[in-house]
């Protein structure tokens, strides 16, 4: 104890010649890799990257906000275990449930956290309503697309399919008209991190969504079982997909904390795209029945100012 004491200055901290430090060697051998291989350069372009300053950032926006506390906090995974909980911090939260080792099961399908100062949805949202709806226009379509391929039976393929497009592009404008109607209008941005990323990437995604910077929700998808490298899937919602200044905002957002590049380095890279919770409850995937285009927006698009 001695020893400490000697070392210690009057103000009770530690002086520069405090054995604390290490030895003359020791020091020497430390200032030497440093000046070898630090450098300075890389580590001020990435720094507006890491992941303590971004969610840093989110936390000096969360205040500057002036949140008032009287303003009812949302929250629809209050009570779930594979959900944030208002009272949780989110540091606590990501240590409970980190996508990357926590395994999928009936309780926790996926990994969710609410933006606590928005509804996900309207209040009178009717699904049951869209969905009855919906699948009656499909099965119209199916109908008139079988007709059409009886009586052009033996033609060319793309022929066909330029009868079809018109009435493929009616049925699109009807399914998204009724999810309008039925307030059925929520939908997400879909993020596709490798394993080895997720846990940063979601961490950034959790801290900004709680804080106001995205949207209403998030989930993330966890570890399956497989132990694949297979991408998970981040999504992003906003509250309605027809309100475009709103979905590129979110987009402009995940672009400004890393989570999305806005310039394209190949030709092949394709972003992120947008969907609306409709389709995917419709089943329109890549490759489905109808021809329908699953996706809304391409980032690709809408950061380069167009619509789709």
């Amino acid at each position: 104890m001695a020893g400490a004491g000697h070392d210690a200055g009057q103000d009770g901290y530690l002086s520069s010649d405090s054995s604390f430090y290490g030895d003359t060697d020791d020091r020497a051998r430390l200032e030497e890799e440093v000046a070898q291989n630090f450098n300075p350069s890389q580590y001020w372009s990435n720094h507006p990257y890491l992941l303590p300053v971004l969610a840093a950032e989110s936390r000096a926006k969360a205040q500057a906000n002036s949140l008032s506390p009287s303003k009812p906090l949302y929250n629809p995974y209050e009570g779930r275990i594979c959900g944030r909980q208002l009272s949780e911090p989110v540091e606590d939260f990501l240590k409970r449930l980190p996508p990357l080792t926590t395994h999928a099961n009936t309780d926790c399908p996926w990994i969710f956290i609410a933006n606590p100062y928005a509804r996900p949805r309207p209040t009178d949202y009717d699904q049951g309503s869209f969905m009855q709806a919906a699948e009656g226009l499909l099965e119209q379509f199916t109908e008139q697309k079988n007709g059409i391929e009886k009586s052009m039976l033996g033609k060319a393929k793309g022929t066909i399919a330029k009868k079809l497009t018109p009435l493929r592009k009616v049925l699109e404008e009807k399914l998204l008209a009724k999810a309008k109607e039925t307030n059925f209008t929520s939908g997400k941005w879909m993020l596709f991190p490798f394993p080895e990323d997720v846990n940063e990437k979601w961490a950034i995604v959790a801290e900004a969504t709680v804080h106001r910077e995205l949207g209403t929700a998030a989930k993330v998808a966890p570890e399956n079982g497989n132990g694949d490298r297979t991408p998970r899937l981040i999504s992003v919602y906003t509250k309605d997909f027809s309100d475009i200044e709103d979905v590129k905002r979110v987009l402009e957002r995940m672009v400004e904390l890393g989570l999305v590049k806005r310039k394209l380095a190949e030709e092949a890279e394709r972003g992120i795209y947008y969907k609306a919770d409709a389709f995917t409850e419709l089943g329109i995937t890549s490759g489905n029945e109808w021809g329908l285009k699953p996706s809304l927006y391409a980032s690709k698009d809408l950061l380069a100012g167009g619509k789709k």
